[in-house]
């Protein structure tokens, strides 16, 4: 619904430092359904009205991982889906993994945005996304089954999304194979080939598999040139006549969720809708400034949600970052605080596994050193920390504040992976709280060690705690 909207007067020079946050002062309220605020909010450098301000907690929000991914985003996006109107994925494909708790149901999120699960809201996937098309058929009949309602009122399917096909995960997995020891650890989606192509302007979009005798060509001509290579690799060439039944069936099944997705979003932010920018993946997968090369093919940071969306930088409102209580990863690639003990713990308790691979996650205890750096690549304003009752029964906790390499004493994240990889973790130790925390609903209620390390984490961090889970449930979420 459209909604009037008049900026106040200009923010006097004297005022707090603007943020791209739409965010309150010291003072933040929250009740059922109420937000309330005891300072001016600010928005975009204007002072709102009064009779503004009940919009402005949601504004249109960047969401992303702060550390190596997995940090529990798809529940952060789920519980932030209730103030949005719009929740946009902007970049990855399925090997991306969401998980998401409705009560005693679980669902596994793949390429659908989180907000699929809420009946009032409106899921995109954007054009930076790359898409399996027999894949997210098949990811639509899941969520049916289990009684979720998939239709073009409540999904959106960018036509510029570029497509992934079979030849991309054969060459996926020929590249991991013949790495041997230097394998990345890729999921074997066959993204990185998809993005490829992209790059090298010859892949195809979701606009070519819509039109039948455009596709039928490209095709021909695309996998007569993949079959070659594939054939050299000594591997499985693939049947044209299968792949074109294949994606031609998939394609008209998702014809109606097809549309101009860049056009809707702009028409979107001029109603001034609430917006959520769904990341996979997290900050240190990123291509350009992640742990290079153990990393996956898009840009998981900030910036990618605009060029994944076409929402353009001064269209954001804030960016959240998730992180989890300590730190892990999936795959190969340096991780300076991966520890055997906190590992054992977790896998103990039936946790950190993949829920794209099912592979069991490396652990290790938090580095302040690297969601500090993922804070200022993503300019994030807010903290969501997660699983923090995974350390209830600690201790002693261990947070890595600085690395030594060398002789040296660094305080940010190198960008040589080798030089990464030697760095040995300067570690701060906090007393644990050793008291479960899963049936806890309110900060107050929280132990008081537990209070002192989350504020402390978001203290190293240079952001401002505002979430904090204890559970993968929406009820197990607590707003500062």
């Amino acid at each position: 619904m459209d909604r009037p909207f008049s900026l106040g007067r200009p923010r006097p020079p004297d005022a707090l430092p603007a943020s791209r946050a739409l965010t309150p002062g010291p003072t933040f309220l929250r009740s059922p359904g109420k937000y309330r605020f005891a300072a001016p909010i600010y928005f975009r450098g204007f002072l709102l009205p009064a009779h503004l301000t009940k919009y402005a907690y949601m504004a249109n929000t960047i969401l992303v991982g702060a550390q190596w991914g997995d940090e529990g985003k798809g529940k952060i996006i789920d519980v932030l889906t209730e103030q949005a109107e719009i929740v946009v994925r902007t970049q990855g494909g399925n090997n991306a993994g969401h998980t998401v708790y409705v009560g005693p149901v679980k669902y596994v999120l793949h390429l659908i945005p989180s907000g699929i699960l809420r009946a009032d809201k409106v899921c995109v996937i954007g054009n930076g996304v790359v898409l399996d098309p027999v894949s997210l058929v098949g990811e639509i009949d899941g969520l049916e089954k289990l009684g979720v309602k998939v239709n073009p009122q409540n999904l959106l399917i960018s036509e510029t999304a570029h497509v992934v096909f079979p030849w991309h995960r054969e060459l996926d997995g020929q590249r991991e194979v013949r790495k041997g020891k230097q394998k990345i650890g890729t999921t074997k989606r066959g993204i990185g080939p998809t993005y490829g192509d992209k790059a090298a302007r010859v892949g195809l979009r979701v606009i070519d598999i819509l039109n039948p005798k455009r596709f039928a060509e490209k095709l021909r001509e695309r996998l007569d040139e993949n079959n070659e290579v594939l054939k050299a690799l000594g591997a499985h060439q693939l049947d044209y006549d299968q792949l074109l039944a294949d994606y031609s069936k998939a394609a008209d099944r998702l014809r109606p969720f097809v549309t101009n997705t860049v056009i809707y979003l702009h028409k979107a932010t001029r109603r001034h809708a609430n917006i959520l920018f769904e990341g996979a993946q997290g900050t240190f997968l990123d291509l350009d400034h992640g742990t290079y090369p153990f990393v996956t093919s898009s840009n998981t940071t900030s910036g990618g949600a605009c060029t994944g969306s076409g929402v353009p930088p001064n269209r954001m409102d804030r960016v959240v970052g998730v992180m989890k209580a300590y730190t892990t990863r999936v795959g190969e690639g340096p991780l300076p605080t991966e520890n055997a003990e906190i590992s054992d713990l977790l896998h103990g308790m039936g946790r950190e596994f993949g829920a794209t691979t099912g592979r069991a996650r490396r652990c290790g205890w938090f580095d302040a050193v690297a969601t500090r750096h993922a804070a200022m690549v993503n300019g994030i304003d807010e903290l969501a920390i997660t699983n923090i009752d995974g350390l209830d029964s600690l201790k002693t906790i261990k947070v890595c504040t600085g690395y030594r390499v060398d002789g040296q004493l660094l305080d940010y994240v190198p960008a040589d992976c080798e030089v990464l990889a030697r760095c040995e973790p300067v570690f701060q130790e906090f007393p644990g709280w050793q008291t479960s925390t899963e049936q806890i609903t309110s900060w107050e209620a929280l132990p008081v060690n537990c209070r002192h390390y989350l504020l402390t984490l978001a203290q190293l961090t240079n952001a401002r705690l505002t979430i904090a889970s204890v559970g993968p449930a929406r009820e197990q979420t607590m707003f500062l």
